[in-house]
């Protein structure tokens, strides 16, 4: 704004300025009214700090009492690598080749490929929870040979996922070159 517009605007708004002085004891009552505020500020602020650190404590204690059911859980529930040494064998190469196949993922992970490994990630965690059922089931059954079965079922179904994403990549990316040689020749 230049200042024409500024002085314009004054002038306009002249009759509309609250000249009124304010009454004698005005600076008084000013300083009372702040003075009780501060008081009524200070007791919400001692009355909230009185529960923050109980409910902190609240939630450790909550979060102690999870970890302590996890573990329990997880100590108790048998795996494949619990029958026997074979399958503790199984089980091992299983886990190495789904790691394995994870760490080709995440090298192709780019934004042209990302819809199918997030895809490809929930059906592995999908799978994982059945996995995880399934080493309840195989507590309750007492080494059910379905139970095994289903659990080994359950790992090769992972590792077929992730080759299979792996696979649709490549053939993406072999696509995009043919493309990109035969626009280039164009």
């Amino acid at each position: 704004m230049d200042k024409n517009t500024i002085d314009d605007l004054f002038i306009n708004l002249k009759n509309d300025f609250d000249i009124e002085e304010p009454r004698g004891d005005h600076q008084q009552r000013f300083l009372s009214k702040l003075n009780n505020d501060q008081v009524q500020i200070s007791r919400k602020i001692n009355s909230s700090t009185i529960w923050k650190p109980w409910v902190g404590i609240a939630a450790s204690f909550a979060l102690l009492v999870l970890l302590f059911i996890s573990v329990q859980t997880t100590e108790t529930s048998r795996d494949l690598a619990s029958i026997s040494p074979e399958m503790a064998t199984t089980q091992t190469f299983f886990t190495n080749t789904i790691k394995t196949e994870l760490e080709k993922l995440q090298v192709e992970d780019s934004p042209e490929f990302q819809d199918m490994i997030v895809d490809a990630l929930f059906q592995i965690e999908l799978l994982e929870q059945d996995y995880n059922r399934l080493k309840l089931d195989l507590d309750k059954s007492g080494e059910d040979q379905r139970v095994i079965y289903a659990m080994i079922d359950n790992f090769q179904n992972r590792i077929q996922i992730l080759q299979d994403v792996l696979t649709n990549i490549d053939e993406q990316k072999q696509q995009n070159t043919l493309n990109n040689e035969n626009n280039s020749t164009l």
